[in-house]
């Protein structure tokens, strides 16, 4: 596998780059007859409605592909019921794409409570409905009734996190790697632009799907592994209990340092810090699908080894057996240097929903329209985060010309810009140019994050460049606002006082959104996420900058219920310090188990991936009753009266009766008041709080 990549723009285009770039991907055959084609290279099939912007990932990959000469169509939303809606384009010369869209289909039709829910922002009129559950899966059966011969290629969210054998919230079990059950040809993984270039290029250039077993960021099932890599079992690199003895393949190896604290070898540690053995020769072996499903040990020793295993430099290829079968995972792909995501996000976008749709608003286009995503990546490492595990932990970031280049091009070709830009960010706001200051160190680093338990002395966190970035942009004539909308790392804000000041005088809107989580270590330590003393000392410089610009600013902290690890004690304690701070939640989500998510593992199975596990190790608490999910989710909303009676006789049993009353130190009031007399507690500040989980759009709010 290639460890220096062609870049993007560098590749021979395909001979139909003479068509030039189309207005819109056609959806359909009039759109291709008025384009001159009589058939398309590629057809893209999504689960979201189709908006050309690079927000929507769909959009992206159609865009990069007609930039490499080829003619690409979209089908987006097609009825399932049927084959025959999968063949309103035609075949397809090279192959199909399928991605469920921004969203997994699973957590874009259920609540936490696995529950329908009743709109869909990634559909025209925010019409729910629109696509299948197991999205990817369902068009793929379909589109191998089309058309039996053509390859199928998976990418997206919803295949990316089921690369592997996963446990599924939505069906309480784990669920073989979605490659067998889509039937699909080749998966790609992460980031896919260098992927699916590759692929689209040697397909094109006659060979056989069932070659291209050597790209990164590529998935297959297969009955022959390749001959050239020596397979290491994962027991070997981690071992989970009482197994056979094998050599440790690290043997001999220095750990590269990233900080004082994570050098000393302790099972207290987040993950080992391990040097890589050949990564271009050797491939780790995890427990079959059959193994983790039976035995919860062996399913967190697979999650753990799995993201060890995610740095592109030192990654090793992946293999789980599932029956007579393996499925075959390749190293990440290498990061996009700036220069290949500046062409990326400066191709000819739209940035409008197709006109197929009429006056029909789709809400997350809307949401974003004005937005500029300038970076891609977290190396915050979140638990519960699905962005690390899709985009990956290396900051990719656009150079300061191509964005403000392109809040230009959104003033002057918008017809609804009022002047505003509703934001500059990503998956996370200040992460834009951080990284490691050594390229050797990072290289060789196996740390879920940079920023947990502490900032790593190896981190960059100078703001100065975000900071420069945002006086261009706010000064760019016709622009009146630059907000950050995007989820603040407070941790690392808090860094540099100088940031903070700018963006509270200029940048925030009213509210600024910051995801503290929690106030007890317990579960914090679970999330990966910092102490709440680092939201305190971030509040206080909020409140003193805001001030000093003259405004009323105020903060939103999310909070999230039912994670892993939280105690019932836990929940009583933040609502406590809510109660304190004068804050309301008025809508709250509890912990929402994504596929292949480290806390997700906890939850599945009882134990921490974050250590070492072992067959006598303790297990850990999960909240999975939906009577004690819902009282989580009511202790966070304490002021409601609806949820005074389930707290009142949990409180009780918990021995908290204490906490029962009417006085300024009771969490809530010993009688239910009629509706027409609900207490109303005075100046409480009031804010809203949601929680995914999932990549949406730009990433998850964090």
């Amino acid at each position: 596998m290639k460890t220096n990549p062609t870049p993007l723009f560098d590749y021979r285009k395909f001979w139909a780059e003479c068509f030039g770039p189309a207005p819109w991907l056609p959806m359909s055959r009039e759109e291709m007859t008025k384009l001159g084609w009589d058939s398309c290279d590629i057809i893209i099939v999504s689960g979201d409605g189709y908006v050309d912007h690079p927000s929507f990932g769909m959009a992206v990959i159609g865009r990069v592909l007609e930039a490499q000469g080829f003619r690409v169509g979209m089908i987006a939303q097609p009825d399932w019921q049927s084959a025959e809606p999968f063949r309103a384009l035609g075949r397809p010369n090279l192959f199909f794409g399928v991605t469920a869209g921004n969203m997994d289909s699973m957590i874009n039709h259920y609540t936490a409570d696995r529950k329908k829910r009743n709109d869909d922002a990634y559909t025209p009129g925010n019409v729910a409905g629109q696509r299948p559950d197991r999205a990817v899966t369902v068009y793929s059966q379909r589109l191998r009734e089309a058309y039996k011969t053509v390859p199928i290629i998976i990418g997206g969210i919803e295949a990316s996190l089921r690369r592997i054998a996963h446990y599924d919230y939505w069906s309480d079990r784990v669920r073989r790697s979605v490659l067998l059950d889509s039937r699909a040809d080749l998966l790609l993984f992460g980031n896919a632009e260098r992927a699916i270039v590759e692929v689209a290029h040697r397909l094109a250039a006659g060979e056989p799907v069932g070659a291209l077993s050597d790209i990164r960021g590529t998935a297959y099932v297969t009955t022959s592994l390749p001959s050239d890599r020596i397979l290491i079992d994962s027991t070997s690199v981690d071992r989970p209990g009482a197994v056979d003895a094998h050599p440790n393949p690290y043997d001999g190896m220095e750990p590269e340092p990233c900080s004082d604290a994570q050098t000393a070898a302790s099972e207290s540690e987040p993950v080992r810090l391990l040097a890589s053995p050949k990564a271009d020769t050797h491939a780790i072996r995890l427990p079959s699908a059959e193994a983790v499903t039976e035995d919860p040990v062996l399913y967190a020793h697979a999650s753990r080894v799995f993201h060890k295993e995610t740095n592109p430099h030192n990654a090793l290829p992946l293999v789980q057996a599932h029956g007579d079968r393996d499925v075959w995972l390749n190293a990440p792909p290498i990061p996009l240097e700036t220069e290949e995501l500046d062409w990326v996000f400066e191709l000819p976008y739209q940035r409008l929903p197709h006109p197929a749709y009429g006056n029909a608003a789709v809400p997350a286009m809307e949401m974003i329209q004005h937005s500029v995503n300038i970076m891609r990546g977290c190396f915050g490492g979140c638990t519960f985060c699905s962005i690390t595990e899709h985009e990956g932990r290396i900051i990719q970031s656009r150079s300061e010309d191509s964005i403000l280049r392109e809040v230009e091009r959104i003033r002057d070709t918008s017809p609804a810009f009022t002047g505003v830009i509703s934001d500059l960010g990503g998956p996370t706001a200040n992460m834009w140019r951080l990284a490691c200051k050594d390229k050797e160190t990072e290289a060789a680093c196996r740390k879920l994050s940079c920023v947990y338990p502490g900032i790593c002395k190896n981190l960059n966190t100078d703001h100065t460049p975000l900071i420069e970035l945002y006086r261009k942009a706010r000064e760019t004539e016709g622009v009146k606002k630059v907000l950050i909308a995007s989820g603040l790392r407070y941790d690392l804000a808090v860094e540099s006082p100088e940031y903070v000041r700018e963006l509270v005088t200029h940048h925030v809107g009213g509210y600024l959104k910051i995801a503290p989580e929690h106030t007890e270590s317990g579960p914090l330590s679970k999330m990966m996420k910092p102490g709440i003393g680092s939201y305190d000392r971030f509040a206080e410089m909020f409140e003193r900058y805001s001030k000093e610009a003259g405004k009323k600013q105020y903060l939103i902290p999310y909070f999230i219920a039912a994670h892993p690890g939280t105690t019932d004690e836990d929940m009583v304690s933040l609502a406590l310090w809510l109660k304190q701070h004068r804050f309301r939640a008025d809508q709250v989500q509890t912990f929402y188990p994504s596929p292949m998510a480290t806390a997700t593992a906890m939850y599945h199975t009882g134990f921490n991936p974050l250590q070492r596990v072992r067959r006598h190790s303790e297990k850990l608490g999960t909240v999975k009753r939906l009577s004690q999910r819902r009282l989580h989710k009511a202790f966070l909303r304490y002021h409601d009266p609806d949820n005074w009676p389930l707290l009142r006789k949990a409180l009780k049993q918990m021995g908290r009766r204490d906490l029962i009353g009417n006085g300024a130190k009771h969490l809530i009031p010993a009688r239910q008041p009629p509706k027409r007399h609900r207490i109303v507690e005075p100046k409480a500040r009031t804010f809203r709080t949601q929680h995914s989980g999932e990549h949406k759009g730009k990433g998850r709010r964090r």
